[in-house]
């Protein structure tokens, strides 16, 4: 063959793969923590602006709010990933010693994070405004740190060949976690936890909420933490066809990495940009939305609105439900069908999204929620199996990654930007926006075709 020893060939093209096949028991336990990090991201997600709106804050600038999340990931992933890749801990590992920092930050930050209004600041003061702030930017930092090491290490340590199985399972596991963190307060409610509280405290249902999400994140993060043996360098090496000598050497600087990322990092990135502007406008709005269509109120201190906030919080829970059955689908899915899988997965996104602004049946919205499911699994499975089998610079494996997570953040930050003139150009309506998602996810589907699956060709064939 005519190319270089770092171009990348079209998929299909054989090639030696020197990482073992690991057993199935050992991938579910590489992924298996994810399910406690989602837990604490998906809490967050749908309870953020709940929990603003019940302390106070105006709802046309809920959007500051939430850049706050995929700001920390911009910054931090990329640094998590650049500095793992020069650790290594003998008892510990590579990965794993910011998995557990982050994991022990984050159960502490999510104890404090819905506790905002119950600290005497006042119903809309800066005080409270400020701590939900801070105490959001650093559990979001936190996730973050313990999030990013479960996707390098499927990068590590799977072969190409599992590769697409094994981040199949990760967003199995990741969907599980966001059933379980979904359903938290409508249960609890269920069981007699308090659904609503005095003006400006959040009720207990989501307090508890919290609280128990934090325990979890921490015991499933062990769980990898010890049962997950990273490879030694010198395996490492081996495993991945470089000279660990030389590798030291060939470390490149983030901005040195992000030179040379492989085509596909970009095209992905752009099916990416318009995927992640459709779901934060859901995380922003839902509940709003909600509340508006299904039970007439906008209100946030009134019992019909944090109804609709448990509803969303079932809802979110269908869409975990069949996002978790999906996966598991697309687990199966062959090397050659990714991308038709992943098109069609976002237009069923599209029309789940869609379908929300045209709903004021509660039960209706179990299918819209079920379709934007769909698109869910797809969205967390494709886009990083694409991107790890076309890196053939397995020494920066994790700064890649780590880049690569700008193209989910830094989507959900123009959409916050764009909030700003677009909430009140639409007539401050929450529903309407979820229908702006719909668009976005339908040009995300359409934008599937400029991706060209690769191969990386590490070794000879």
């Amino acid at each position: 063959m005519s190319e270089s020893k770092n171009e990348t060939v079209q998929s299909g093209t054989s090639k030696k793969d020197l990482l073992p096949t690991l057993p199935i028991a050992t991938i579910f336990l590489i992924n298996f923590g994810f399910l406690g990090v989602q837990m604490a991201f998906q809490l967050q997600s749908t309870n953020m602006g709940r929990i603003f709106q019940t302390i106070g804050a105006d709802p046309t600038k809920l959007g500051f709010f939430f850049i706050l999340p995929p700001l920390a990931g911009m910054i931090v992933q990329p640094l998590v990933g650049y500095f793992s890749d020069r650790t290594w801990m003998p008892r510990l590992g590579r990965r794993i010693p910011y998995l557990l920092i982050g994991a022990i930050v984050a159960m502490i930050v999510m104890c404090l994070l819905p506790n905002a209004g119950s600290f005497g600041f006042g119903f809309g003061s800066l005080a409270a405004l400020w701590f939900g702030a801070i105490t959001i930017l650093f559990m979001d930092v936190s996730s973050n740190v313990a999030m990013q090491p479960f996707k390098m290490m499927v990068g590590d340590m799977v072969n190409e060949k599992q590769k697409g199985f094994g981040y199949a399972i990760q967003s199995f596991a990741s969907n599980a976690g966001a059933l379980l963190a979904s359903l938290f307060p409508f249960l609890l409610t269920v069981i007699g936890i308090a659904n609503t509280a005095t003006k400006g405290k959040v009720p207990d249902s989501v307090v508890f909420s919290f609280y128990a999400g934090a325990v979890i994140l921490l015991l499933c993060c062990l769980l990898t933490v010890f049962r997950v043996k990273e490879y030694d360098p010198k395996t490492y090496a081996e495993y991945h066809g470089i000279d660990e000598t030389s590798a030291k050497a060939n470390k490149k600087s983030i901005w040195g990495t992000l030179k040379a990322a492989p085509k596909i990092f970009w095209t992905v990135s752009i099916v990416q940009f318009f995927c992640w502007m459709g779901f934060q406008y859901l995380w922003t709005y839902a509940n709003g939305a909600i509340a508006d269509n299904v039970w007439g109120v906008t209100n946030p201190t009134s019992a019909g609105y944090q109804a609709a906030g448990n509803w969303y919080g079932v809802m979110s829970a269908v869409q975990s439900i069949a996002a978790v059955i999906w996966a598991l689908i697309l687990s199966r899915v062959g090397n050659n069908h990714h991308k038709a899988a992943y098109a069609f997965s976002l237009i069923c996104g599209a029309l789940g999204f869609g379908s929300i602004y045209f709903v004021h049946d509660k039960y209706a919205l179990i299918i819209s929620f079920s379709l934007v499911g769909i698109a869910w699994a797809a969205m967390n499975a494709f886009p990083y199996t694409f991107l790890t089998n076309a890196i053939d610079d397995s020494a920066n494996m994790g700064t890649y990654l780590g880049l690569f997570n700008s193209s989910i953040c830094l989507p959900q930050i123009v959409a916050f930007l764009a909030s700003f003139a677009i909430f009140p150009m639409l007539g401050s309506h929450m529903p309407v926006m979820l229908l702006l998602s719909g668009i976005f996810l339908a040009v995300g589907a359409l934008s599937v075709g400029i991706v060209k699956e690769v191969w990386a060709r590490k070794f000879e064939a």
